[in-house]
């Protein structure tokens, strides 16, 4: 990195000159290093400051190029490239953490599909040259490519990133399907019905962009006073040399005063007061899997005092587990479930993941004549017998099954019916689990900010007042499309509240980017969603939240306490060399003395000790103690 390149240069150069300086070496070469050091480490800012002249604005790196100039005209080389040293380190440390950062963010995207397979050509296109009218083949496993209908073939589709509903949904001849969701087992020819630029995903994007606009103007609160600060600054020192000189004072000393106080006032340790503990908390929490993207997003989360969660994916795991099995004809519950994967063998379903999964443990019989029913679940031959695993609309069902199939639905799981020879021999229940720890994770964030987080989802009300029953939270909001997830936060940020909102998924992409602050679990989380997203939470998102928030509002506070420090002194150095005489190499010593402690304070928090170990994931099996009651 360029920034990382000069600033070593700098230093180099700093930490030669120092010592041939010392040691008497020619002037010559002394004033060579000492240019080098300069050059290298004050050039960018100095870029910087004049184009921000240009936009009518005073850069306190142009106000610490200047007085680093300054204190070099009047002989005091080494204060001035132990600022340019000081500032040209800083920036370059940012920049690191900025850029490793945007390259893990970078690495999650999940790129919507950029071709399409036209129908009957065979002829690959690009999506986004899609007219409507047109007929595309979308195969198994593939993303749709545009908003259409179906015109032949049955399958499965992945709506959960658009939706965030965990289970696919049945789509055959004349349903519509979507843009970014993903086919299941079987392959569709689909007529586009709306223009790729007119698309759900399309529009999703757009109420990302408008959305990210209005958070850009967000600033560290430190650049907001920075600016009349320096101005200020530069005032007081074209005062403090053209007043004297124009009451007859001698130029030398006067210059030396003059510059003295713009060297002792600039706001040097001020703006380096806060920069080190919000880079620091950025890398605390890149070590503890969570990726924050600049420093702005340290103070909206260290002043969040709501939080908005998305269900799916976010506090359940975003993968269906089997949680019961209950048997309804003179069968075992192991051999129940071991007949279902073995019929599930071949099946890429999100239910048949999860089946296969919970019968780990047990010997699964071999499979023969694999084949599935879209919409309607599997079948295979199993020891000579037919075995389906089917959705209890395909199947008749009385007695047990019919009880236990009524009691699961109920509950919000999902219910499928096992059969053999078209007989009913179980039911298995599948549910969207809580993440482990969740509650308590859940309790730790409502005793931290003293409000409970609102759960927000797309799905529909029963399974979400079950999950919001078990974590605690009264405030449940169901049936929301991505846009009423946003309005919600909007309403609170309305009533003045800084909100902070955790999503995956495409349909959580507004409101990440609506948000004061913004998090995608970065397991699931889509293109958009990381895009419209302030960070990202690789591990453990919920047990993430309350020491995240704690480190950020640690971080707040050291850098308002840096503050404090480096003003008094500034005050101090400022007031002697107004009241008396402050020798020019006392006020720089004790300007970068403030400044370097300052950095340092900032950046203990790097051994920060207030996060503990991610709760381990539990394996998904049946849960031996309570299926038997259910």
């Amino acid at each position: 990195m360029s920034e990382v390149r000069w600033a070593a240069l700098s230093l180099a150069a700093f930490a030669l000159a120092v010592p041939a300086d010392l040691l008497g070496a020619p002037f010559a070469f002394v004033a060579l290093l000492y240019a080098v050091c300069y050059v290298a480490g004050g050039w960018e800012p100095l870029v910087e400051g004049v184009r921000a002249l240009g936009e009518r604005r005073l850069d306190v790196d142009l106000l610490m190029v200047v007085a680093a100039l300054a204190a070099a005209a009047i002989g005091q080389y080494l204060d001035g490239g132990l600022l340019i040293v000081i500032f040209a380190s800083s920036g370059a440390l940012e920049a690191v953490m900025t850029a490793r950062t945007e390259r893990s963010i970078h690495a999650l995207l999940d790129l919507a599909p950029q071709s399409a397979t036209l129908a009957g050509s065979e002829r690959v296109v690009r999506a986004d040259a899609l007219r409507v009218g047109d007929e595309v083949v979308v195969r198994p496993g593939e993303k749709v490519p545009a908003d259409g209908r179906v015109l032949d073939g049955e399958s499965d589709i992945d709506t959960a990133g658009l939706t965030g509903e965990p289970l696919p949904v049945p789509r055959a001849a004349g349903d519509d399907v979507h843009a970014g969701t993903v086919n299941g087992t079987g392959t569709l020819r689909v007529r586009v019905e709306r223009d790729p630029a007119d698309s759900i995903v399309a529009g999703i994007a757009a109420q990302v962009e408008q959305a990210t606009e209005t958070k850009a103007g967000r600033q560290l609160w430190i650049e907001k006073i920075e600016q009349r600060y320096s101005v200020l600054v530069v005032a007081a020192t074209v005062a403090l040399l053209a007043g004297p000189l124009l009451l007859g004072a001698e130029f030398e000393p006067t210059l030396l005063r003059a510059m003295t106080f713009m060297i002792v006032a600039s706001p040097c340790a001020v703006v380096l007061a806060t920069m080190p503990p919000l880079l620091a908390a950025i890398a605390v929490a890149g070590r503890r899997g969570v990726l924050l993207k600049d420093a702005t997003v340290v103070e909206g989360l260290a002043a969040a005092d709501s939080v908005v969660l998305d269900k799916t994916g976010t506090v359940t795991r975003g993968r269906p587990e089997v949680v019961a099995v209950e048997p309804v004809a003179d069968l075992s519950r192991d051999r129940v479930l071991a007949l279902a994967a073995a019929a599930e063998a071949g099946s890429e379903h999100v239910l048949g993941r999860a089946v296969r999964e919970a019968a780990a443990h047990l010997d699964v019989p071999r499979a023969d004549a694999f084949g599935a029913e879209p919409g309607v679940g599997v079948r295979a031959e199993v020891d000579g017998a037919e075995v389906r695993a089917v959705h209890p609309a395909a199947v008749a069902t009385d007695g047990a099954a019919a009880a236990a199939v009524a009691r699961h639905e109920s509950a919000g799981r999902t219910a499928v019916v096992v059969t053999v020879d078209g007989r009913p021999v179980g039911v298995l229940a599948l549910s969207d689990e809580l993440r482990t720890g969740a509650t308590a994770a859940i309790a730790e964030l409502t005793a931290l900010l003293g409000t409970t987080p609102t759960l927000l989802t797309g799905d529909a009300p029963t399974p979400a007042t079950r999950i919001g029953r078990e974590l605690g939270l009264d405030d449940v909001r169901a049936g929301l499309l991505p846009g009423g997830k946003a309005e919600v936060v909007a309403d609170r940020q309305a009533q003045g509240r800084r909100v902070l909102a955790v999503g995956d998924g495409i349909n959580d992409a507004p409101l990440l980017a609506t948000a004061d602050a913004g998090l995608a679990v970065g397991e699931g989380a889509g293109a958009l969603a990381v895009q419209a997203s302030d960070g990202v939470l690789l591990r453990d998102p919920l047990g993430s939240l309350p020491p995240l928030i704690a480190l950020t509002r640690r971080a707040q506070r050291i850098a308002r306490a840096n503050l404090a420090f480096a003003a008094a002194v500034i005050v101090a150095l400022v007031t002697w060399d107004l009241a008396g005489t402050l020798p020019l190499a006392v006020g720089v010593a004790a300007h970068e003395l403030s400044t370097v402690l300052v950095c340092l304070n900032g950046l203990r928090l790097l051994v920060w000790p207030g996060w503990p170990a991610p709760a381990k994931a539990a394996t998904a099996v049946p849960r031996e103690p309570a299926l038997s009651s259910r």
